[in-house]
């Protein structure tokens, strides 16, 4: 879906259509230079993610980066009609709306399928940064929006890499997916990958950020099932199969692992891998116990590398 922001600058109206990245800052390279004092040289940036998202990211600058009225300290999703400040100027962000949708609510209760859903097989990985919360509440705010938008940045770029869909970031946390109906287990494997790399970003940033009071790590949700995608104005998947993937990966913090994989998902492992290490688990929202298998990223490598090998093999 095509965007735009609309501002006045010199007496000027103007609207600047938004590409895939869109910057703005006083530097002369920037897609909308800004000779105002309050403007940081790199002072922001809108990025799309898949098919029509468009965030907000601070470039970690000294005056910041406001949508409606409120400071961006991570990548903020935007809504048509949202008013985004930088320095002296006001933006009007616009976006094309095709299909009314109902309010979001994924964080995560029942959510909603409309009437004519198109509805697949989709593998799904929820991965959040631990302990995010109290942290970010000791760290400068100018470091904390810096190490969030690399965070984003380069988790966004691992799923593009993995051939996968950034569905959503919400806060500290990443929801993506795979389509699965013609080759499950290749889904299986991108996500496996994706949680590697995805772990090792998250890792890096405690080198990188020495004002880190404590180490970073992620818990990781993975789940295969039919939803319901392309929904609403930000083309979300919905469904079962979603919420699922969420508490799967809240269920990492009481198992104490790093992985917490659905019946769906783990199924395509090797057995040796899982076999009488299986667990039943309640989670919000399913009447029964859902069936899981629980790892951590060390094994990783080793079990890619053999279902790739089994792949090969069938072929």
């Amino acid at each position: 879906m095509s965007a735009s922001l609309s501002y006045t600058a010199e007496d000027f109206d103007k609207i600047i259509p938004c590409k895939t990245v869109l910057t703005v800052g006083r530097d002369k390279n920037s897609d909308i230079v800004l000779a105002d004092l309050m403007v940081s040289r790199n002072h922001a940036m809108i990025r799309r993610i898949g098919h029509g998202d468009y965030y907000l990211i601070d470039g970690g600058s000294s005056n910041g980066s406001y949508v409606n009225q409120q400071r961006v300290t991570m990548p903020k999703l935007l809504k048509h009609g949202d008013k985004i400040t930088i320095g002296g100027i006001d933006f009007l962000f616009e976006q094309e709306v095709t299909v009314q949708a109902e309010e979001d609510t994924m964080v995560m209760e029942d959510t909603i399928v409309h009437d004519t859903p198109e509805i697949k097989k989709i593998t799904i990985i929820v991965a959040d940064i631990r302990g995010f919360t109290s942290m970010s509440e000791q760290i400068p705010i100018r470091s904390l929006t810096r190490m969030m938008n690399t965070w984003f940045n380069q988790v966004s770029d691992v799923i593009l890499k993995e051939n996968g869909i950034v569905d959503k970031f919400i806060g500290d946390c990443v929801f993506a997916r795979w389509e699965a109906d013609e080759d499950e287990v290749s889904t299986i494997v991108s996500a496996l990958q994706a949680a590697v790399r995805i772990s090792e970003v998250t890792e890096q940033l405690n080198k990188d950020f020495t004002e880190l009071t404590e180490k970073l790590h992620i818990g990781v949700g993975i789940n295969t099932g039919a939803a319901s995608v392309s929904t609403g104005v930000d083309n979300s998947a919905m469904g079962d199969a979603v919420n699922v993937a969420f508490r799967l990966e809240s269920a990492t913090k009481m198992l104490g692992k790093d992985i917490v994989l659905s019946e769906s998902a783990y199924r395509h492992f090797p057995k040796e891998y899982w076999k009488d290490q299986e667990q039943k688990i309640r989670v919000k929202g399913k009447r029964d116990p859902v069936r899981i298998f629980a790892i951590d990223f060390d094994v990783l490598p080793k079990l890619i590398k053999k279902m790739k090998t089994d792949a090969k093999k069938k072929k």
